[in-house]
Parts: C-alpha cells; structure tokens; sequence
C-alpha cells in the first residue's frame, strides 16, 4: 500500500516522503514527534501495520503496541503539526455475522486479538487528530506484494498453481478484496474532497476466498488443483469474520465512482507485476 500510496502522489506530483519501517518505529513516540516536527508535512498516511493475525494470537501486546498506540503517537504528532491524518484500518473489526455488505454505522465487534488492535487503533486516530481520515479496507494485493517478506493472496495462489501444488481454499468466507492502485487513488481524492471521518473502500465485488483464488488462475492462464474446504475443516489461531464485505455506498453518494470489478483488478494487477521491479519496491 505505501508504494502504492507513494506513487499516486508522486503521479500528482505531490511530494511525498515515503518512511520504511527501518527509518520510523511508529512505536516509539519520540521518534514519530521528530520526524513529524522536523518536516511539518500537510498530510500524514499511516499505511504500517502489525497484520499478521495468527501471529496476534500469540502476541496481541505486540500487535496493540503498533496498530493501537503507534496510530496514536502518529495521531497527536498530526495534530501538533496540524496535519491531516489518513489511517487505514480493517474488515476484521467486524464480526462476521451480518449477511450483508457493512457498511461504517454497523457496530464493530472484532473477533480477534489483531481486530481489536486496529478497532483501537481508528478510535485513537478519530480522538487524538482533528483532521483524521480512517479507511477501512479489506484484502489489499498490490503489484509490490511479489517482492514483500509476507506477499499476498494472489501471489500465493500464482506460486502454488505454478509449482502444480495442490490448494485447499475456504469457499464459506467472504471479503471485498481491494486492489491497491485504485484504493491508492481513492485515497487522495478522499483527502481533497471528503471531510475528516470513517469511510469504507472495499473491492468492486464480494466473493469467497475460494472463488477468487479461480479467479486468480484464470485471469494468469492457468490451471491449477484448488479445492475447496469450509471453516470447520480449515481452524485457524485467530478467529475471522466469515462475511467481512465492505459497502461503498457513502463514498459513493459523495461522488466516487464505483471500485474496478474483481476482474478487471486482476488483469491490472497482472500486467503491472510483470514490469514492476523488486529494486524499486524495496529501496521505496
């Protein structure tokens, strides 16, 4: 997402400093108020994020350390500065229950240790900075995921069906898959033109993680064994919303047009990883 984020302003020819997690600890205050008042920037995009929700399981101090009181060392350097603030947080914070697309007056009800660490982490945004923009997004993939430590979901699914692996995918979760190039453009008007407040910018589809992983191998020509499996046969340490789609409506009714289709987010995505280099990702 920060490259992403990165090149959309650069495109804009909006200057950007693009800080790696090795140049800023957001975990550390002192350092976050040093590097906010020595360059006194008009916007903030806070795209760090502890996202490893397993992980959390095990470690949910770690995980509230950065996507809880990270989001508010950044919130209170904003607002000294005067800055406006853009957080992203996550589908996660939801329950999963609802049949229907969420949309941001539904109450959140995380459902596990890395939900309930971004949940906190909106809440001390939205109280700590005037001027502070949370988006909800929900499975981001981008073309700088191939050459990330963790990856994403199309790259997995793209490794497995080239190495003729066998996959087992969940066919009874649901989410909104964002594609970072639009989300990254959206998230710049979003600055321009919407007031400081929660939005959701999920995908242009709801579909099921086994579904998509099809989608994924037909869209790259290829074939792949994929089998589905449920939630009572794939347990995981974390619990995850099994309908976690976001609803665009209230960016919508604001004047954005509607998210790519799944479809043609893939065939995007495709093109763009085949030209992007892993210097360019990891230098930033």
């Amino acid at each position: 997402m920060g490259f992403e984020l990165t090149a959309e302003l650069r495109r804009r020819r909006i200057h950007v400093l693009a800080v790696t997690r090795r140049q800023l600890d957001i975990t550390n205050a002192a350092a976050v108020d040093a590097l906010v008042e020595h360059h006194n920037p008009t916007w903030i995009l806070n795209a760090a994020a502890y996202n490893q929700v397993d992980a959390a399981e095990r470690e949910p101090e770690v995980a509230y350390r950065v996507n809880a009181l990270g989001v508010r060392n950044i919130a209170i350097a904003a607002a000294r500065a005067g800055a406006t603030l853009l957080h992203y947080s996550t589908d996660h914070v939801f329950d999963g229950e609802k049949q229907s697309p969420y949309v941001e007056e539904d109450l959140p009800s995380p459902p596990s240790a890395y939900g309930i660490s971004k949940l906190a982490g909106e809440h001390f945004a939205l109280a700590y900075c005037p001027r502070a923009y949370v988006a909800r997004v929900a499975g981001v993939f981008g073309p700088a995921g191939r050459y990330t430590n963790r990856s994403n979901f199309p790259e997995l699914i793209l490794k497995k069906a080239a190495a003729q692996e066998s996959l087992r995918v969940v066919e009874d979760f649901f989410a909104t898959p964002t594609y970072a190039v639009p989300l990254a453009a959206y998230s710049i008007d979003l600055l321009e033109k919407a007031e400081p407040g929660l939005y959701h910018i999920g995908g242009g589809e709801t579909i099921s993680w086994f579904e998509y992983a099809q989608k994924i191998c037909k869209a790259a020509g290829l074939t792949a064994d994929i089998e589905p499996t449920n939630h009572r046969e794939y347990v995981t340490p974390a619990r995850r919303p099994r309908h976690s789609s976001l609803s665009n409506q209230k960016i919508e009714s604001i004047g954005f047009a509607p998210m790519p289709t799944l479809d043609e987010a893939l065939a995007d995505y495709l093109h763009r990883r085949k030209t992007i280099r892993a210097s360019v990702v990891t230098k930033g």
